[in-house]
């Protein structure tokens, strides 16, 4: 009888084409297109800040000045003075030039404009590379003075830069020391999370329709007990979902890197990563089956299913990264079992770590599911005894 139950429900979801694009097709689809999308954000080399210049002193000083700005691949200079695209407008003022070989020559400050809606960290970081550049020129200036008196100390300035490059090596925890973190490391976390718990939708459907069609009053009838007859639902969704990660694992490994975005490596812990995604299959099995013992016809389940997973999603950093929302937020999407599913998967595909790591989210996910079965059970219980 069990074994027909599950062979039932495999079959349903396999006749279903709507089911399985959603399971599988369309996080397939996400992955690939956030892997490009975000895969600019990752791009260390990437210019950050767009900027016009007005050079109204034409010196050597300045020509020089602007070649500095020009060699830092942090800015993009643009040519037209009025693209509205452009973040800062820099002036460099008549005169300015006179200052580094005149002492007795008046200071002449650059003029900076910015865009209206320009971010912060942003000005603060065009500012830190104008000063960078005009200190650069400043040392230029004196290592020149001093060459006629101090050959030796001009020599010894001459090694004074300011290539952060040179200056500073970064490395990433987990990575190796040449390997950097990567937009499909980000998005294959985010839409296997989604995915799984798009589980609602058919799970909760397939349940109302049988509902609705007395087949789980036969079953009951045929002394199926309540926990034996959800079993028959959970077993098959779980199977279902871990083929759905695999499936996505793999369009992260081999179809993302064909579009010329960064492959998935798989090097965290194998065992910690399908103990994690029993651990929030569960969960999300756990709120499909919530649904479908509340709601009372297939177009409700539909709707308010497709609803939640959105806004689990969007609440839990699957829509929009954890890194890129305000700390408030950051915050408050603890309180979707996305962002602890999602937590845990980046734990495995980008930190590289193992059963520890993950342990906290798996224990939360496991209870989370254990507590809405519960409650379905009992619902669902109630709702036989009172023939509904």
């Amino acid at each position: 009888m069990f074994k027909a139950m599950l062979t039932k429900e495999f079959l349903l979801v396999l006749r279903d084409k709507q089911a399985l694009m959603a399971l599988f097709v369309m996080p397939a689809v996400f992955i690939l297109i956030m892997s490009l999308a975000l895969k600019d954000a990752f791009n260390e080399e990437r210019a950050l800040i767009s900027y016009t210049v007005e050079n109204m002193d034409h010196s050597a000083e300045s020509q020089k000045f602007l070649g500095l700005l020009g060699g830092n691949w942090l800015l993009d200079e643009q040519n037209a003075t009025k693209d509205a695209s452009v973040q800062f407008e820099m002036i460099i003022p008549e005169g300015f030039g006179r200052q580094f070989s005149d002492a007795d020559a008046l200071e002449k400050p650059l003029q900076v404009k910015a865009a209206s809606d320009v971010k912060q960290d942003l000005l603060a970081l065009f500012k830190t590379q104008i000063t960078a550049a005009f200190m650069q020129l400043r040392m230029d200036t004196i290592k020149t003075k001093l060459a006629a008196h101090s050959p030796a100390l001009a020599q010894e300035l001459d090694a004074a830069h300011f290539d952060e490059k040179k200056i500073i090596q970064v490395s990433y925890n987990a990575l190796e020391a040449d390997e950097k973190p990567n937009s499909t490391q980000q998005s294959v976390p985010s839409w296997i999370v989604f995915g799984m718990f798009f589980v609602i939708i058919p799970m909760s459907t397939i349940f109302i329709s049988e509902r609705k069609q007395n087949t789980l009053f036969r079953l009951l009838a045929m002394n199926v007990s309540i926990p034996l007859l959800f079993a028959g639902k959970i077993i098959p969704y779980l199977l279902i979902n871990q083929l759905q990660m695999w499936a996505m694992i793999l369009v992260g490994m081999f179809v993302v890197p064909l579009f010329g975005a960064e492959a998935l490596t798989l090097e965290g812990s194998v065992g910690a990563l399908i103990l994690l995604s029993f651990a929030l299959s569960l969960s999300a099995i756990g709120l499909s089956m919530l649904i479908a013992v509340v709601i009372e016809s297939v177009e409700q389940a539909t709707t308010i299913g497709g609803i939640i997973s959105i806004l689990l999603g969007a609440i839990g950093g699957v829509m929009v990264p954890k890194f890129i929302m305000p700390d408030f937020m950051q915050t408050f999407s603890n309180v979707s079992p996305m962002s602890w599913g999602l937590e845990g998967f980046l734990d495995i595909l980008l930190r590289r770590e193992g059963f520890e790591a993950v342990l906290p989210e798996v224990i939360a996910l496991t209870l989370f599911g254990v507590v809405l079965l519960a409650i379905s059970m009992l619902i669902f219980s109630i709702k036989v005894r009172r023939g509904l």
